[in-house]
């Protein structure tokens, strides 16, 4: 169950030589690499171009955000066979520029989905699906109102749920183990609830999930076969004391940092 990565330096925060060190280390140790690049106006420095030309990238290198790369950069992360992973809520959120969702998908790369900064943006996936449709239509949209031809197809909602489920387990390196209820692979199963009145009546039921459902139709969820939550509740896990720890920590972080809330 466990997988070994390695989260290294983007090339905007290191040297060329100290990049080659990062890959070095995690190619010894069979670990697959993940990266943040191109996050405001850290990405406009041409440092991935740079690295990229010294041929360290490759399959198993997972570049996130990627929204203020060069088209340059963009196709050379596609020529590497690496795989892409975007966090459009925080991306938008935080200011790290515009999704670039189109720029992959007219290259032939399909990207997965992720998080990132939990603290900010909620952490499901529902989100990370619904955020990442919608923004890539209303792109498409705008261009067709300004009067624009040869628009890029919209992304459907299957699209959008095999970025969250098969995609992120190819850019994890596990994509012969998971992603996909297929026969040989782990029983990696998420039942999600159809009687709840957020979604019914269900006339397409991708459409249902990607557009509709939230954390609350999540009624079951099997890892390798195993549950870890059964009729909405899960399983083997003490809430209390985990919300005991996560306050403790929030105010630990927060008493050594010497943070004062400002007076009203």
């Amino acid at each position: 169950m466990l997988t070994l990565g390695y989260a290294a330096f983007g090339p905007e925060f290191n040297t060329v030589e100290g990049n080659q060190a990062d890959w070095k280390l995690a190619r010894e140790v069979d670990a697959r690499i993940t990266i943040h690049v191109g996050v405001g106006t850290f990405g406009k420095n041409g440092k991935v171009a740079e690295v990229g030309k010294t041929g360290l990238y490759g399959p198993d290198t997972t570049f996130i955000h990627c929204t203020t790369l060069n088209d340059e950069e963009i196709q050379m992360i596609v020529d590497s066979d690496a795989t892409v992973s975007l966090a459009s809520p925080v991306e938008m959120m935080m200011g790290h520029g515009m999704v670039p969702t189109q720029k992959f998908l007219d290259r032939g790369l399909r990207p997965s989905l992720s998080v990132d900064v939990e603290t900010n943006v909620p952490n499901d996936m529902f989100t990370q699906m619904r955020s990442i449709i919608a923004l890539q239509h209303a792109l498409v949209f705008d261009q067709k109102l300004a009067g624009k031809d040869n628009l890029p197809s919209l992304i459907t909602t299957r699209d959008v749920i095999e970025y969250a489920t098969i995609e992120g387990a190819r850019a994890n390196g596990l994509a012969d183990k998971t992603g996909t209820l297929t026969p040989g692979k782990e029983a990696d199963v998420i039942m999600l609830r159809t009687d709840r009145p957020n979604i019914f009546p269900i006339n397409d039921p991708i459409g249902a999930v990607v557009w509709g459902m939230d954390t609350s139709n999540v009624d079951s969820v099997f890892v390798a076969g195993k549950a870890l939550k059964r009729n909405g509740q899960l399983l083997g896990v003490d809430l209390n004391n985990v919300r005991k720890m996560a306050y403790d920590s929030r105010d630990y972080v927060v008493s050594k940092s010497g943070f004062k809330l400002p007076e009203i």
